[in-house]
């Protein structure tokens, strides 16, 4: 789901019921499993032994490190990894100013500097090497699989892979769990020319399993921060992927959102996600929530960067059937995927029509002055652009969501069933989980999960209905989701005021569309001012708001409009260059050395 916030509405991908606070609980600072296991051993020997060699073997390929550092003053033809582009990379591999091995080592010694601290990647993929060799290789024979071509990308660790690397949720139950094939996601990677450098990090079950615990936080990867703060918050639940990113550990990553986990912790990272229309990216083999609301979308450091990535991962798949809704592809056979990166254009505001909706933005406070102030700045870039912008396009019927539970229904209702056939597809179960059932009682018995410190209450939610996704109670609150955020959200906005899309700040976008599997486009805003107010998470190990901590401004529109929305996006992007202006506190020092 999305990060834990402080208010009392729900964060599903950082899971909080509107019951409870929107604040994930504390994790604890211990290593990341990427690092080594300093918890209690003496039950999980298997596990560490599993983890250990393939961590052991992983830098035994990569030993030669040191061949890569270099700074950026060497040769000015290689461009800096904190915020180099793909096509500057690209051209880079073209002109053989470096190889793809090249850049997998020195991306892995930017890993290795700061993973002690920050804890974003949880294992690295020990075949990356001999696949960017290989890339290397087809690159010299004039071989080119697209535009991501020896382009290192960490994708979250719910999405699958067949290869020697885990995807755990964050579980120590999935440790060793290996899956038929690669996740669709995965393979079109791979189709694309992109090397899977690692997993990243994730906010335990996607933010599904607690009432009390933190962004970022996990059993198998520890406590994930953020760069622009000692002991930032992230977000969550993409919380890895959304910090390596903006340090310049790949090229870009990969994230999975049902209601806020690309988006939130973009923004709180400095970066840009996309949020898909629920179809446009197949959930094959991506360890579920919600049928209804689960997507897959690019994490990147900026707007072209991501669409390219979406050029590679959009499209139908039969495994996952709702991707047979995507307007483009009626015929499987044979479609065209719209040109997502031709749709950066620095003129695409022109003529548009961009609705704000003040009632869903909320009122200014003291602690959300800087946000306010960013975004009424940023309105008036978008009017200079040549937008036409609509005030007041408020959604009817939000009150009415604010007070809803329908979401939680839906969540609830999805995860059991949708959780049990992902696991039904394991070829390997070292644990035998097969149902939600059997993944609480590991996780209240299994001492490196850390319950009852962390609770299991979102599990025990889903496992107390007395229905399911087919049953009508299921299928009223859905309905109603997609009223209100249909007719009485942004659907009726959209209609009202004939417009292209709304822009809102990211910190207020995700719930409404996420009801309805709508996309979002989130890019850098603005950052808190040095004398802002350090306030700590709920649970007190993290600092929610403090200075230089990023957020972000949203473009949302109707389903299979990400065209138009990063068209959008791009040309704000481009116009402001926020990401350049906000620097981490933490940074790796290793670049790129000429060869």
């Amino acid at each position: 789901m999305q990060e834990a916030q402080s208010s009392t509405s729900v964060n599903h991908n950082n899971h909080t019921y509107k019951a409870h606070s929107n604040t994930r609980p504390p994790v604890d600072h211990r290593r990341s499993t990427f690092y080594g296991f300093s918890r209690s051993t003496a039950v999980v020997a298997i596990g560490i032994m599993v983890s250990a060699w393939l961590i052991v073997k992983t830098l035994a390929a990569f030993a030669p490190l040191t061949s890569v550092y270099a700074q950026y003053g060497e040769a000015s033809k290689l461009p800096l990894l904190l915020d180099a582009t793909g096509e500057e990379l690209t051209a880079g591999l073209e002109m053989g100013h470096f190889t793809s091995v090249d850049l997998v080592e020195a991306y892995v010694a930017r890993i290795l500097e700061v993973n002690s601290t920050l804890h974003m990647v949880t294992e690295i993929n020990p075949d990356a090497l001999q696949i960017a060799k290989e890339l290397d290789e087809e690159r010299a024979c004039g071989k080119l699989r697209g535009p991501l071509h020896g382009l290192p990308i960490l994708i979250k660790n719910n999405i699958a892979t067949a290869d020697q690397m885990n995807n755990t949720a964050g579980s120590w139950s999935l440790l060793g769990a290996k899956v038929p094939r690669d996740s669709t996601m995965a393979e079109k990677l791979r189709k694309a020319g992109a090397i899977i450098l690692g997993k990243t990090n994730l906010s335990q079950w996607a933010n599904y399993r607690s009432s009390n615990s933190s962004n970022g936080w996990s059993a198998y990867g520890g406590q994930t921060y953020g760069a622009y703060y000692p002991g930032q918050d992230p977000s969550g639940s993409s919380s890895g992927s959304g910090v390596a990113s903006s340090l310049g550990l790949a090229f870009a990553s990969l994230g999975t959102e049902t209601d806020g986990s690309i988006l939130s912790p973009s923004q709180l990272n400095n970066i840009v996600g996309i949020k898909p229309t629920v179809g446009l990216t197949s959930r094959s083999l991506v360890i579920p929530i919600s049928e209804h609301q689960d997507t897959v979308g690019p994490m990147a450091r900026t707007v072209k960067d991501a669409a390219y990535i979406l050029q590679a991962i959009a499209g139908p798949d039969q495994y996952d059937n709702y991707t047979s809704a995507i307007p483009w592809a009626s015929n499987t056979s044979h479609y065209t995927i719209p040109n997502y990166v031709a749709a950066c254009q620095f003129d695409a505001l022109i003529g548009k029509r961009i609705g704000v909706p003040r009632n869903a933005i909320g009122s200014r406070t003291r602690s959300s002055a800087p946000i306010f102030d960013a975004f009424e700045a940023a309105l008036t870039v978008l009017r200079n652009a040549g937008a036409i912008l609509v005030e007041n396009t408020n959604y009817t019927a939000y009150d009415e969501y604010l007070n809803s539970t329908a979401e939680d229904t839906v969540l609830s209702g999805d995860f059991g069933p949708n959780l049990a056939a992902y696991l039904a597809q394991l070829t390997t179960n070292p644990q035998n989980v097969q149902t939600l059932a059997d993944v609480t009682k590991f996780t209240q018995t299994f001492p490196l999960e850390e319950y009852p410190s962390r609770d299991t209450a979102v599990f025990d939610a889903s496992l107390a209905l007395n229905f399911t996704n087919t049953s009508p109670e299921f299928w009223a609150a859905y309905q109603y989701d997609l009223y209100l955020g249909g007719p009485g959200g942004i659907l009726g906005a959209l209609d009202a005021y004939d417009l292209d899309a709304v822009v809102i700040p990211t910190r207020s976008a995700s719930g409404i569309s996420a009801i309805i599997g709508a996309p979002v486009v989130t890019v850098p805003l603005g950052a808190y001012p040095a004398n802002t107010t350090v306030v700590a998470n709920s649970r007190g190990n993290l600092n929610a708001t403090a200075p230089n901590i990023p957020f972000g401004i949203s473009f949302a529109g109707r389903k299979w409009s990400e065209e138009g929305l990063i068209g959008l996006a791009y040309a704000f992007e481009q116009r402001t260059m926020v990401r350049e202006k906000v620097k981490p506190y933490i940074m790796p020092k290793t670049e790129l050395k000429a060869r």
